[in-house]
């Protein structure tokens, strides 16, 4: 699922023509788009953590915090991480948002099936206790890993970090949220105007639920109204969005 980038280009360019306030040229529009697509984005985490301290319903559809993890789990991904023999940690994937878990596939002994353990997240504070105690539980069987800027360290032994893997066949993974990927409205210049490409390669759509290609028009067209310097189309834009945004809450 995702959203037309092209329908909600139309869309702003149809209220702005209706208000008579001129054009949104293609690269202004993506700029614009780029900004309302993340804010879009990062404000569903702030709502699931909302709604997950409210009593939800039991109606199929009506629950708003499943629809919130619905449109998160567009954007789920599971990676191999790289290690670092420098830096002596696994590398965050280029893409990577907000991890969900660091899973340790292992194949212990060599030839057995694939087991895949979860690593559990401690602190750096905690590690201190950790690796002063011998009775800790450390093991492949109970991994812990600690994230930092650039990437995770992982420990299945309290004097031993997990680096190098005992056969080729075990591996490292992330389960994570993805970044959404930048907006593109593609075009050809047609007599002077931007005409519309739809198959252009590097075209590409909002990473957004198709719930949200209204709230994107609002925001965009907020975005419009501060580069046109038209406190009007501002107000329409924010005054669209208020109004949705209490409809969701409500």
């Amino acid at each position: 699922m995702s959203v037309s980038v092209n329908t909600v280009y139309q869309k702003v360019l149809a209220v702005l023509n209706k208000e008579k306030r001129g054009y949104l040229p293609p690269n202004e529009f993506e700029y614009m788009a780029n900004i309302a697509q993340l804010d879009i984005f990062e404000q569903y985490f702030y709502d699931i953590n909302q709604f997950s301290r409210m009593p939800g319903n039991n109606t199929e559809y009506g629950d708003i915090l499943t629809l919130l993890n619905e449109k998160v789990s567009l954007l789920e991904k599971t990676s191999e991480l790289d290690y670092n023999a420098v830096a002596q940690k696994w590398l965050k994937p280029a893409d990577l948002y907000r991890i969900g878990s660091i899973v340790y596939d292992a194949n212990d002994p060599p030839g057995a099936p694939v087991l895949p353990v979860e690593c559990e997240r401690i602190t750096r504070n905690e590690w201190l206790y950790i690796a002063a105690s011998p009775l800790s539980g450390l093991s492949k069987k109970r991994p812990v890993f600690i994230e930092y800027e650039n990437g995770y360290e992982i420990y299945f032994d309290p004097t031993q970090q997990f680096t190098i893997l005992d056969d080729n066949q075990s591996k490292i993974f992330a389960n994570y949220i993805r970044k959404p990927l930048p907006v593109k409205w593609t075009y050809n210049t047609v007599n002077s105007a931007a005409v519309y490409n739809a198959s252009a390669s590097d075209k590409q759509d909002f990473e957004l639920h198709p719930l949200d290609e209204t709230e994107l028009v609002f925001k965009i067209l907020e975005l419009a109204g501060v580069a046109l310097k038209d406190p009007s189309i501002v107000q329409i834009g924010a005054g669209m969005d208020a109004q949705k945004y209490q409809q969701e809450k409500s």
